[in-house]
């Protein structure tokens, strides 16, 4: 059986690893500079749409897709429900869980980077941004101090905040030593899910600093969902 695992998360690493009995494609977009490739083969670089994909799909006899790509790459989705509908092979989607706030968690969510820059300045004047580096423009008006943390550093380096240039996983101590460090008042962060980034949540938790959190895009109707690694390799096995 032959797989297109559409990767770049942690998740899709690991599933990787545990599909030794089946013919695996890792699929990376090449947006991160030092990418943390997964085992068996991979291919980097776009599809060119979702035609581009249904094209390489049938040209290379793929039995089944997996999307396992980051909760907020929406586009990429969408791309491979149309390619995978249009040539009839199944697709699975791999989405870890969204986080839940809890006892003493001061959350605010919200729809979008927009949504959150406007928010604000209504909760803290020291930002802890931790969005990536894409939607980073949405806060250059705010006029708030703001530490803006990506893996790889945005193009044109902005002059409106300190950038921090970090790759997770990280642990509840640095996080308050950073929180504190640079006086933090405010996190915003999005709902990736997932334990690899969620101390900062607990940092934020036992600081009293509230959190604005940017929603998930919907899961797409009609395909078929899965959490975890071991429910995507059974849903493998099951053909």
């Amino acid at each position: 059986m032959k797989v297109l695992l559409l990767g770049g998360t942690g998740e899709a690493r690991e599933l990787a690893g545990q599909l030794a009995d089946f013919e695996v494609v890792s699929s990376l977009a090449g947006r991160t500079r030092e990418l943390r490739l997964p085992d068996g083969e991979v291919r980097v670089g776009g599809f060119g749409g979702a035609s581009g994909l249904a094209q390489w799909l049938t040209e290379n006899q793929v039995d089944a897709v997996v999307d396992a790509t980051h909760p907020f790459a929406a586009t990429m989705t969408e791309h491979a429900v149309a390619a995978t509908r249009a040539v009839g092979v199944p697709l699975l989607v791999l989405r870890r869980p969204g986080w839940g706030a809890g006892p003493g968690d001061d959350w605010h969510w919200v729809e979008s980077a927009d949504q959150a820059a406007s928010l604000l300045p209504m909760l803290g004047r020291r930002v802890f941004l931790t969005i990536g580096r894409q939607g980073l423009d949405a806060f250059a008006g705010t006029g708030l101090w703001t530490l803006a943390r990506c893996v790889d550093p945005p193009e044109p380096t902005p002059a409106w905040c300190t950038l921090l240039l970090d790759r997770g996983p990280y642990v509840v101590d640095a996080e308050l030593e950073l929180f504190r460090e640079h006086h933090i008042d405010v996190l915003v962060t999005k709902d990736s899910g997932g334990p690899q980034t969620a101390a900062k949540l607990t940092a934020a938790r036992e600081l009293h600093v509230p959190v604005v959190l940017i929603r998930r895009p919907p899961a797409p109707n009609g395909v078929a969902i899965v959490e975890s690694v071991a429910a995507a390799a059974n849903w493998l096995r099951s053909y």
